[in-house]
């Protein structure tokens, strides 16, 4: 599991747009990656819609965001679809880097699954952890923590 202060742990994943996906290839101050269980169930549609709504601004603050579960891309579409989403969605079938970033575990009722759980991205570390978010609150969570660093 990846702490904070850590180095981050780099992945290629296949993105909704059909390419894939590096850290490296962010340039943004800050990268949002944030691991979340399944699209287009009630929780996990709030959290993307959340952090869609929040883009400029969390733009303006040097952030990109990057959502990833293990749906496939096919089903990533669909959600970005349905939603109007406005972030990159990331699909990580075999949960690889989900377990790498420790975001991986006991859900409860639900069983073993992804947790939902945002790492905030700095110079290639992990500044900070925020660990079972609340799908509401996540995306102003992360902006009131940028705002304030």
């Amino acid at each position: 599991m990846i702490k904070e202060g850590a180095k981050v742990i780099d992945f290629r994943l296949r993105g909704v747009d059909g390419k894939a996906h590096s850290l490296k290839e962010f340039k943004s101050r800050y990268v949002v990656l944030y691991f979340y269980p399944k699209d287009l169930t009630p929780g996990c549609t709030i959290q993307a819609k959340k952090y869609s709504g929040s883009v400029q601004k969390l733009k303006r603050l040097g952030a990109t965001v990057v959502g990833v579960s293990k749906d496939d891309v096919a089903l990533h579409r669909k959600f970005k679809s349905t939603c109007n989403l406005k972030i990159l969605l990331l699909s990580d079938p075999t949960s690889k880097v989900i377990k790498a970033y420790g975001a991986y575990g006991d859900r409860g009722i639900f069983g073993k699954g992804t947790l939902r759980n945002t790492y905030l991205i700095k110079g290639g570390k992990v500044e900070k952890i925020f660990r079972k978010v609340d799908p509401m609150k996540d995306a102003s969570i992360v902006m009131d923590y940028i705002r304030n660093s």
